[in-house]
C-alpha cells in the first residue's frame, strides 16, 4: 500500500490567528531537507512509501473549499493510495472524513489535540477549526473517537462528547488510551498543539502541559491497525522557532506514513 501526501493550504476557518495556510509547503521542504534522513525510526524509506503528491491551491470560499478537499481525498482513495494530509487549520479534517466515510464507512479515530474541536458552532461558524469532529459525528463519519492531550475543553464540548461516546483524555492520561477501540478502519488526526509548546512552539493556540514528541510517537507505535488515512494540522510557521515544529511534523509524517504502508 502506498501513500499520497496532500497539502491543504487553508486557514480562513481559524478563530484567532492566520498562518497555517503557509504550512504544507514548508513542512514538505523540511521533510526532504538534507538536515534529516528520509527514514522512519524503524528504517522505512518514505521516498518509496509516498508515491504521489497533491499540493494544489484551494478555492477561496468555505463551501467550495470543503468540496474540493473531499474530492481530492476521493481521488487518492480511488487510486488505492492512503491519504496523508497536511493542513491548514483543523477545519480541513471534516471534509477529509466525509470522503473517508465514502471509501471505508465510519472510521475509528485517534485525535491528538489540546482542544476537542466539538463545538456546535464557534463565533457563528459551524465549520470553524473548533468544530470539525462535531460535524463529522453528525454526518455519521465516526465510529469511535478517542482524543488524547486534551487540556482546553469547555463544558459544552465535554457534554457533546459525553452524549456521543467520545473518549476524552488529558495529556496526563496517555496510558489510558483504549487501543481496542482503534481498530480498522483507523484514522489519525494530529493537531500539533496537542504537543507541549516546548516541543511544538509553532502553533496559533499553544497550551502548556501537553504531550512530548516521544509520547506521541509511542501512541502511534501502539496502534493495532494500519491507518487508512491521517492528517497533521495547525502548524503556524509565523510562530515557529528555527523550524522546530516543522521538524516535528516531518518526523510524524515519516512515522505515520510507515504505519499506513
Amino acid at each position: 500500500m502506498t501513500v499520497t501526501l496532500l497539502g491543504f493550504p487553508w486557514d480562513a476557518s481559524s478563530s484567532y490567528a492566520r498562518g497555517p495556510a503557509l504550512a504544507p509547503g514548508i513542512i514538505r521542504s523540511v521533510l526532504f531537507s538534507d538536515s534529516s534522513s528520509p527514514y522512519s525510526i524503524a528504517g522505512a524509506d518514505i521516498r518509496k512509501i509516498i508515491s504521489a503528491y497533491d499540493f494544489a491551491d484551494l478555492p477561496e470560499t468555505g463551501e467550495t473549499c470543503r468540496a474540493a478537499i473531499s474530492e481530492r481525498i476521493a481521488v487518492a482513495t480511488a487510486s488505492n493510495a492512503r491519504p496523508l494530509s497536511l493542513g491548514g487549520d483543523h477545519s480541513v479534517s471534516y471534509p477529509i472524513l466525509r470522503a473517508m466515510k465514502d471509501a471505508h464507512g465510519p472510521v475509528n479515530i485517534l485525535h491528538i489535540d489540546a482542544h476537542p474541536d466539538l463545538y456546535e458552532e464557534f463565533e457563528g461558524d459551524r465549520y470553524s477549526h473548533a468544530c470539525p469532529f462535531a460535524r463529522a459525528i453528525e454526518d455519521g463519519c465516526v465510529n469511535n473517537l478517542v482524543q488524547a492531550g486534551i487540556r482546553s475543553a469547555s463544558p459544552a464540548q465535554r457534554a457533546f462528547g459525553e452524549r456521543n461516546g467520545v473518549v476524552m483524555l488529558g495529556a496526563d492520561e496517555a496510558d489510558r488510551i483504549p487501543y481496542d477501540k482503534l481498530i480498522a478502519p483507523l484514522y489519525v488526526s494530529i493537531d500539533l498543539d496537542g504537543l507541549d509548546p516546548a516541543y511544538a512552539p509553532g502553533v496559533s493556540h499553544p497550551e502548556p502541559g501537553g504531550l512530548s514528541t516521544r509520547e506521541v510517537l509511542a501512541m502511534l507505535a501502539k496502534l493495532p491497525a494500519a491507518p487508512v488515512g491521517a492528517d497533521i494540522v495547525e502548524y503556524n510557521p509565523e510562530r515557529d522557532i528555527n523550524l522546530a515544529t516543522a521538524h516535528v511534523a516531518a518526523r510524524l509524517i515519516k512515522e505515520v506514513a510507515a504505519l499506513m504502508a
